[in-house]
């Protein structure tokens, strides 16, 4: 078990006065198994009226609109989280075939919409073809699902600033280069690509593997994947590791696009 305290800073600096300004925040986390909320806060400078609510697939949103003129919005979040993970438990997998996995999908409205690509998740042929190799020899889908992005991965070089935010998979595997967000759309094309319903999921993670008691570090927001095998399981492709206490969930989304940050 862990608490982890979070604190995250973005914004935006104009060149001018902008009089108006829209926007969605998805900055902070909600309960979910193994994760504990125990606070979190939003705070906007200009200073605005917030609005949350609960999206269509469960992440926390705050909207907000600042109405008077300014040169720079500040936003910044901070929340205390306790994630139990280990013992929390996985569901026993109700579904263990490969045919019960896409019968079920076929007829859940919900885990059809995260077996569909989408424009930034869209495979080139190599991938499909990578994935249907390891589905050949894997026994079941919850294996082949973990197999698929640990090779992934594996052929992936983690390097930032060569992919951008609106990089697809298709991009990023050409290069063989990019970040944590482009590993997870190429592993979902992927998974998709051989009936695994998948998830992206957007969150942090502590980046010492054993974090010191009030020990202050840098991070940065993080993206990895939920799959769908009967029940829905997580796995970190970017660090070849399944979700950890370290871990701090935010978003869920089909890709990028329905969980950017602001």
């Amino acid at each position: 078990m862990m608490r982890l305290r979070l604190r995250h800073v973005a914004g935006f600096r104009y060149s001018g006065q902008v009089n108006t300004s829209y926007n969605e925040a998805r900055l902070l986390p909600s309960d979910h198994t193994g994760q504990l909320v125990l606070s979190s806060r939003l705070s906007i400078k200009p200073r605005a009226s917030q609005f949350p609510y609960t999206d269509y697939f469960g992440t926390k949103v705050v909207s907000f609109e600042v109405l008077i003129p300014h040169a720079e919005l500040l936003v910044e979040s901070s929340c205390l989280v306790e994630t139990n993970r280990e013992n929390a438990g996985s569901p026993q997998a109700l579904l263990s075939s490969w045919d019960q996995v896409r019968t079920e999908s076929d007829a859940s409205t919900h885990l059809f919409e995260f077996s569909r690509q989408t424009p930034r998740t869209e495979p080139v042929d190599e991938i499909t073809s990578l994935a249907q190799s390891i589905v050949a020899e894997a026994g079941n889908p919850e294996q082949a699902a973990e197999r698929i992005c640990r090779t992934i991965r594996e052929q992936m070089e983690y390097v930032q600033g060569v992919t951008g935010v609106n990089s697809t998979a298709a991009e990023a595997w050409k290069d063989r280069r990019g970040v944590c967000q482009d590993i997870t759309h190429i592993a979902l094309g992927a998974l998709r690509g051989v009936g695994i319903p998948a998830r992206y999921v957007s969150g942090y993670l502590h980046p010492d593997c054993e974090p010191e008691i009030n020990k202050t570090v840098a991070g940065e927001s993080h993206a990895w994947v939920e799959y769908f095998c009967g029940h829905w399981a997580g796995f970190d492709p970017t660090n070849r590791i399944p979700i950890t206490d370290r871990h701090i969930l935010i978003a869920r989304g089909r890709d990028y696009d329905d969980i950017a940050p602001i």
